[in-house]
Formats: structure tokens, C-alpha cells, sequence
């Protein structure tokens, strides 16, 4: 469940991705690596540019036989802070807020207010997303995580379909691989697998509906799986808007009049958890 406060301003930027084209250059060819790298090196311009994204949007979060599906507001600012508010049909259900290590959230129909660190842990249970901020910021703004390095050099190259996808180290090393697949000219997925032969999958995500806003083409279909938590998450942007003016204090949540104050440990989430 999710997010948000929605803000008006925008400010505009021109990146212009290589023209769509047919299923890339066969794998491992000098000619696949070379558009491989330009690519990449569009997706880094993208990246430098990008600081900032609000909008209205459909989660739809599935987990073995649980589903769950809402209308949030989203609101992210680079490098991890996150806001999001998630509605029920009477209001307001829950209103989560994370900047840098700290996160704080409010559930006004139990008037209560919880505080405590911004973990992966904390973002799946009330966000569904199990990555740090600064991850889950990047995954919602279609940018590929920290630790992909866009200034090196694909190890390898293939096609899978229209998709053309860029690996980066091997299953046989502790590290094990980074994909990234783009189509179109656009990043349409970036997959993490497990290393020393392992091959399983921590995570996938999928770009997928770009729309030109302002000069800069951003998705508005976020798919993301994540195998080892069983769980798969679908974002549904409305009216995205990106490098709004957002100020910090957008980020920071302070306690209603009245409200049951909670530090919130791995203990107290769970034990909420079995609230419900």
C-alpha cells in the first residue's frame, strides 16, 4: 500500500533516445556492443537529469493468494527520499513518508504514528517494495539502481525478442550478473540474478507504456518481481510529472494531536502485521 502530496510545478528537459529500430545487432557482434553503449550512454544522460517525480497511480500488489490493489500518490525525490499515500474508498488509508535513514508513518483511521529506519524490510511491508530508498526511488522513476555501473563496458550481448540486453558480470562469480534490456531506445528492463551458479533471480522490472513529458520519454508502467519474497508489484502512473519543485518538508511527517506514538522495530511491524 502507498502515498503522496500532490504538487504542480514541472520543469522541462530535452533527452532524446535512438530511434526505434528492430531487434538489436546479433549477440556478441562488435556492432550489438557498439549500440549497446549508446544506449547506455543515453540512459546515463537520462539519469543525470532526472531529480524528481509526483503522481497519482494504481498499485496492484499480489503474494501468493493475497491481492491487493489501490489508488496511491507518489511522490520521490532523488537520492531516496519517498512519499506515499494510499487511499481507501473512505480517505486516507495510510500515509508513509522515508528521507535519507528515517521513515515515518501515519494510519489516521488507528490516529497512529510510527517512526524508525528506512530499510528494505520496512518498505515491503508498507510499500511492497523490498529495496532501500534510494532503490525504490530509482525503481520508480525508471532509472537503473546504484550499483549498475553505466560508464563500463557489456561483458556480453543478446537478443531476447525486441529486447536488446546488455549482462554485465557472470552467474559463476559471487556478484553474479546485471541485465539491462532496453527497446525501442528505451530501458524496458533491468534483472539482478544471484551469483556463484546460483541463476536465481532477486529481481526484475519492466518499463513499459513511454510517454514524451517535457522533452524526456518516461514509463508509465512500472512491473516489478521479486522472487524471493514471492511477490509481484505493478505501479499504474496517471499524471506523472517529473523535476517538480518538491521541498523537503514534503518528506517529513509529524505526529496528528492525540496520536499513539509507535518506534517502529522489526518486532512492532510484525506484530501489526498480525493485526490484520
Amino acid at each position: 500500500m502507498l502515498l503522496l502530496a500532490t504538487l504542480e510545478t514541472s520543469a522541462c528537459f530535452i533527452v532524446r533516445p535512438p530511434p526505434t529500430g528492430q531487434p538489436g545487432p546479433v549477440a556478441g557482434s562488435d556492432a550489438g556492443k557498439f549500440q549497446v553503449q549508446k544506449l547506455i550512454a543515453a540512459l546515463a544522460e537520462r539519469d543525470k537529469r532526472l531529480d524528481s517525480m509526483q503522481t497519482p497511480a494504481v498499485m496492484e500488489y499480489t503474494a501468493g493468494d493475497q491481492h491487493v490493489k489501490a489508488k496511491e500518490e507518489i511522490v520521490v525525490k532523488r537520492p531516496g527520499n519517498l512519499r506515499v499515500e494510499a487511499m481507501s474508498p473512505f480517505g486516507v488509508a495510510l500515509l508513509l513518508a522515508a528521507q535519507g535513514s528515517q521513515l515515518a508513518i501515519f494510519e489516521p483511521d488507528q490516529n497512529r504514528f510510527m517512526r524508525g529506519n528506512a530499510t528494505a524490510d520496512t518498505l515491503y511491508r508498507y510499500v511492497r517494495i523490498p529495496m532501500a530508498p534510494a532503490d525504490a526511488v530509482g525503481l520508480l522513476m525508471g532509472l537503473a539502481p546504484p550499483e549498475f555501473a553505466l560508464n563500463g563496458i557489456a561483458d556480453s550481448v543478446s537478443n531476447d525478442g525486441a529486447m536488446i540486453v546488455a549482462s554485465y558480470g557472470s552467474n559463476n562469480t559471487a556478484s553474479g550478473t546485471r541485465e539491462l534490456g532496453f527497446s525501442g531506445g528505451n530501458l524496458a528492463m533491468v534483472r539482478e540474478t544471484a551469483g556463484n551458479g546460483d541463476g536465481r533471480v532477486n529481481y526484475e522490472v519492466r518499463y513499459s507504456d513511454y510517454h514524451d513529458i517535457g522533452g524526456v520519454m518516461f514509463p508509465y508502467v512500472v512491473d516489478a518481481t521479486f522472487p524471493a519474497a514471492g511477490s509481484h508489484v505493478t505501479f499504474r502512473y496517471l499524471r506523472p510529472i517529473v523535476n517538480g519543485d518538491i521541498p523537503d518538508s514534503t518528506f517529513v511527517l509529524t505526529p496528528a494531536p492525540g496520536a499513539t506514538l509507535m518506534n517502529l522495530s522489526l518486532d512492532d511491524a510484525r506484530a501489526l502485521a498480525n493485526e490484520s
